[in-house]
């Protein structure tokens, strides 16, 4: 086989694996991410332990939420809900957590939680796009606790300035860390521990890169194989030469509370 056609085999079969849920294990022996040191969903799971009621948003399909749950194993909280916006993974959800007791509520993004004021003693959330702080607060219980892992600023932007060219700096200082820390505080959330990580990415074939950046719309908003096909063909060539393609992601843990008065 021929490298153009290589190239060619490669795209298509990034192209084509679904793209539901949170599952990366497709990208196994492609791909690799290292870990942040907390552990979120076993020190999720430890906090569902201790909770009465609990709301995980953004749930994706689910998949993070389910680990935490086998995690707290018969300490689970009485009520669990969780929220997802996009129709596949509402569903994927929904099949994967109805066994355990959770319901699974169809939510977007930028809607208002559906729950009454102070409902949960516990609100978790993994990589959510934007977090809704006032939102947070009302649906928190008072001495209740919003426990998540948040994606920092510029993420994987070694990839993505790939395809877009240079960022400007504002675009770059999204999702800072004490930008996010304000936001809590000005829904009257006292931040009781933040910490942020930058941790390495690799990508070891051109079919990863296109599956990631198709799973992970918000990287590169207009991404499409052939709109992208000259940047593609470059990198694959890169890859080809050097056997790997390197980018770092940013990761920050937010454990917060809703003060008691």
């Amino acid at each position: 086989m021929d490298e153009k056609r290589s190239f060619e085999s490669l795209v298509a079969e990034g192209a084509a694996v679904p793209t539901d849920g949170w599952d990366f294990s497709w990208f196994e022996g492609r791909a690799t991410e290292a870990r942040p040191s907390w552990g979120y969903a076993r020190a999720a799971g430890e906090r569902l332990a201790r909770a009465g009621a609990a709301l995980d948003i953004q749930t994706g399909g689910g998949e993070v939420l389910d680990v935490s749950l086998g995690v707290a194993g018969a300490n689970r909280p009485g009520l669990i809900a969780a929220t997802e916006g996009w129709p596949p993974n509402v569903a994927k959800a929904t099949e994967l957590l109805r066994p355990r007791g959770v319901v699974v509520i169809a939510a977007g993004e930028n809607d208002p939680l559906p729950f009454a004021d102070g409902a949960f003693d516990l609100v978790l959330s993994r990589h959510p796009v934007a977090p809704h702080w006032g939102e947070i607060a009302r649906v928190l219980r008072p001495g209740g606790t919003y426990f998540a892992q948040h994606v920092g600023p510029s993420s994987v932007f070694e990839l993505v300035e790939h395809f877009l060219g240079p960022l400007p700096q504002e675009v770059r200082a999204g999702r800072h860390p004490e930008r996010e820390r304000a936001g809590a505080e000005a829904a009257g959330l006292e931040v009781a521990d933040l910490r942020a990580e930058r941790l390495r990415m690799e990508f070891h074939d051109i079919a990863a890169v296109v599956h990631f950046l198709r799973k992970v719309v918000w990287m590169v908003p207009d991404f499409g194989v052939e709109r992208y096909d000259k940047e593609l063909r470059t990198l694959h060539e890169r890859i080809e030469r050097e056997g790997r393609f390197v980018s770092h992601s940013a990761r920050q843990l937010f454990d917060v509370r809703k003060p008691e008065r």
